[in-house]
């Protein structure tokens, strides 16, 4: 392609900054189409991000001709049905996260892509941050010798809407999108743990409601073993106290460790025997843009995405294991 003329299926909450202005801000990416069920919601967005198409069906703007690459932005239930449709119609599929309900579903997704030779990647988009790569490159370094283990914990108070069920959100319906916060959440620690330290080979855990908000689980405890040999452990809590609140990894070495955080993006700290290193990085406009960058490059030849349909299918049956 000379031109990535982007299609974007859903716009919610994740299109309006996160992602959708990264597709046309960037260089050789056109955003020249939405799809939302609404045709009010969709006219505004459309006006607002000034994109020249809209439509209220998803069919219509895969078909569309203008249209070479689909991006799917809605909730998980959907994202297979919507990318196999896309790929069968030849347009590379960029696919929000989770990657789809299932591993079986993933494993369908993997299966078209290869049987079209169409591109599927996947929002994994912290694989494209400076952060992160900070930290691989740190430890690529070797600057806390052999890695043993990683210490994960997620811990969030409930949302006003947690407490009302006339409030619910999609994300703790678990028809729509799985198995709650845990399912929403824990795949961006999962796939950045796959970036940084290389493949899951087994996962295990339990997950439990203890609050009672809704009926999804609201807690879970995961071990885990790398292919490398190097153990974790983690806890993802969506029903403490906000004074509980907590966003941190320790990944512990022979030397030392280096601790941060999955979405708060904390300064990353570097604790040796010598002394203690800060690295402080400002938080992207578009917290999607680096990865976006990276999928146009790889679809006008210039460059390789790092997150594909393989990769999330790895975090897929990471989560799996954890749920049972």
């Amino acid at each position: 392609m000379d031109t990535v003329r982007w299609g974007m299926i859903g716009a919610g909450n994740v299109t309006e900054v996160k992602s959708g202005p990264a597709f046309y801000k960037i260089g050789d990416s056109r955003l020249v189409a939405v799809m939302a069920r609404t045709l009010d919601k969709v006219k505004d967005y459309a006006q607002r991000h000034e994109v020249p198409t809209y439509y209220t069906n998803a069919q219509q703007l895969i078909d569309d001709p203008e249209v070479n690459a689909i991006y799917v932005a809605t909730p998980p239930s959907t994202h297979m049905e919507y990318a196999v449709s896309a790929m069968r119609a030849g347009k590379p599929v960029y696919v929000e996260k989770p990657m789809a309900m299932s591993v079986k579903e993933c494993e369908e997704m993997n299966a078209i892509s290869e049987q079209t030779g169409i591109p599927l990647f996947v929002a994994f988009y912290r694989r494209g941050m400076a952060y992160f790569n900070q930290i691989k490159q740190l430890l690529s370094e070797g600057k806390i010798g052999a890695i043993l283990s990683v210490d994960a914990k997620i811990i969030q108070a409930p949302s006003d809407s947690d407490l009302d069920p006339k409030k619910h959100s999609w994300r703790i319906d678990r028809n729509i999108g799985g198995e709650g916060y845990f399912v929403d959440l824990a795949p961006h620690t999962f796939d950045i743990l796959d970036h940084l330290l290389g493949e899951i080979e087994s996962a295990s855990g339990n997950a439990i409601n203890i609050a009672g908000n809704y009926e999804v689980a609201d807690t879970v405890a995961a071990s885990w073993k790398f292919k490398s040999g190097v153990l974790g452990i983690g806890l993802w809590s969506f029903s403490s106290t906000r004074s509980a609140e907590l966003d941190r990894v320790i990944i512990t070495g022979t030397r030392g460790t280096i601790t941060f955080s999955i979405f708060k993006l904390t300064p990353i700290e570097v604790r040796t025997d010598t002394g203690v290193e800060m690295f402080d990085f400002d938080r992207p406009q578009h917290i999607q843009m680096g990865l976006i960058q990276m999928i146009v490059e790889e679809l006008t030849g210039k460059g390789t995405s790092p997150s594909t349909g393989v990769s999330g299918l790895r975090t897929a049956k990471v989560m799996e294991q954890v749920l049972g």
